[in-house]
């Protein structure tokens, strides 16, 4: 599978943030590379350079509908006194054997199509008249509604130097150069450019598939009616969304309830279409907190190297946490806060990396920036945690939304930053410079 054993510490060990996630990304091991078609490869990582067996355009080609004509054929041109040409057929994008342009000759061609032989340039068919001896034309006639198009007589009204409106053989990339390179993330532009050089398949590393759900007897689906001490359960959407966000194939769950039993078995029943579970809630000291009793034994003598972690980080929101490996395949899991903003806070810290890594992506960190702060008041972070504030970042500047709170969902909705307050500093003055984590 993709992780090996993480490190254990003392049970009253104070991880820091830093410690947390280079556990986190020295485990978790990039998934192993297959080849995939095109499309089922958008969005994965090329493990391989691509060379380009044909230049592109493979041929000498028109970039406009008009007429393929000898230079000097139509030397001095104008609508006073154009040039006529004998039109001995047409060229369209397709076509394998082109006619053949003499001198006095035109050939009517299709964008795309190959410049003929004999032809040494283009002109539009506006700068002609189309062969209708009606002055400038506007454009062709459809074949099919005017075959006769294609022979008889056309008036060039202007000149054209050699090679105008001609795009050439290797323009764009030739044969035999390097046009991707392995690490590269597979979007639209790289997927066209991949059907264009020839390519059907490619081999890449997979789309992490990321397992998302979330504990608590009072959690209830939206649209549901809520009953006095439910609330709905928000963390799994975030979670998945935020998942498939960083790159993942992300399946959501939805709630469990708050009975360990119940909870190892649906996460047995998942593994089997994970490379990496993420939990929400049930990771702290209360007496209900099913996914730190469900899970903090899962490793015995069948799955050697196997079981998850509880700690506690010198962090705000987030001091819980949970990392390690299940089942036989060692597939990692990482156990989230529940609290809303604790859990999405942890997921950019330490999720989004990890799938990142899966990815076989370099840099799997959100960019960070120095930025001014703009409050009205100072900023207080707890001594000896690394706070995480949200903010709303804009041209150098960044202002804090909402309070410390972990519940406030609708400040995070505001949100497109996070302010890092570090661990040795209580007080942050406005004007102060900050590190800003950017999430968007």
């Amino acid at each position: 599978m993709s992780s090996a054993a993480p490190r254990t510490a003392e049970p009253d060990h104070l991880w820091s943030v830093d410690e947390h996630l280079d556990d986190i990304l020295a485990t978790v091991r990039p998934l192993d590379p297959i080849e995939l078609h095109l499309l089922d490869a958008q969005g994965c990582v090329l493990v391989e350079d691509i060379t380009v067996p044909v230049s592109l355009p493979p041929f000498d080609n028109s970039s406009m509908d008009g007429y393929a004509v000898r230079v000097a054929d139509i030397a001095g041109a104008s609508e006073e006194y154009p040039a006529s040409l004998e039109v001995v057929g047409d060229v369209a994008a397709g076509v394998a054997d082109p006619v053949h342009v003499g001198p006095g000759q035109a050939a009517r061609i299709m964008t795309g199509a190959p410049l003929p032989p004999g032809a040494e340039t283009v002109v539009p068919v506006e700068w002609t008249d189309g062969g209708l001896g009606e002055g400038p034309a506007a454009g062709m006639r459809a074949r099919s509604l005017a075959p006769d198009g294609a022979t008889g007589q056309v008036a060039v009204y202007r000149p054209a130097p050699a090679r105008a409106h001609v795009r050439a053989q290797g323009s764009d990339v030739r044969a035999g150069d390097r046009v991707l390179e392995a690490g590269t993330v597979l979007g639209p532009p790289q997927i066209s450019l991949l059907a264009a050089v020839g390519r059907g398949t490619v081999r890449v590393r997979p789309r992490p598939r990321v397992v998302v759900l979330s504990t608590g007897s009072e959690l209830v689906q939206p649209d549901e009616p809520l009953r006095p001490g439910q609330i709905y359960d928000s963390n799994s959407f975030a979670l998945t969304a935020a998942a498939r966000d960083a790159g993942a194939i992300a399946y959501r769950v939805g709630a469990v309830a708050d009975d360990a039993d119940t909870l190892r078995d649906t996460i047995e029943d998942q593994l089997v279409r994970a490379d990496l579970m993420v939990t929400s809630g049930g990771v702290s000291v209360g007496a209900y907190d099913v996914v730190k009793e469900a899970l903090a034994h899962a490793g015995d003598e069948d799955e050697p190297g196997s079981g998850v972690e509880f700690r506690r980080l010198a962090m705000q929101p987030g001091k819980p946490q949970g990392f390690g490996s299940i089942g036989p395949d060692h597939t990692p899991l990482l156990a989230l806060p529940g609290n809303p903003v604790s859990s999405y806070v942890s997921f950019e810290l330490f999720v989004r990396p990890a799938i990142r890594t899966l990815m076989g992506l370099q840099d799997v960190h959100r960019p960070r920036v120095r930025a001014e702060l703009r409050a009205e008041k100072a900023l207080t972070s707890p001594k000896g945690r690394r706070q995480f504030l949200r903010g709303r970042y804009a041209d150098g500047v960044v202002t804090p939304v909402g309070g410390a709170g972990s519940h406030l969902v609708a400040a995070l909705a505001q949100a497109n930053a996070l302010v890092v307050v570090p661990e040795d500093v209580e007080d942050v003055a406005p004007g102060t410079e900050v590190e800003v984590v950017l999430l968007g």
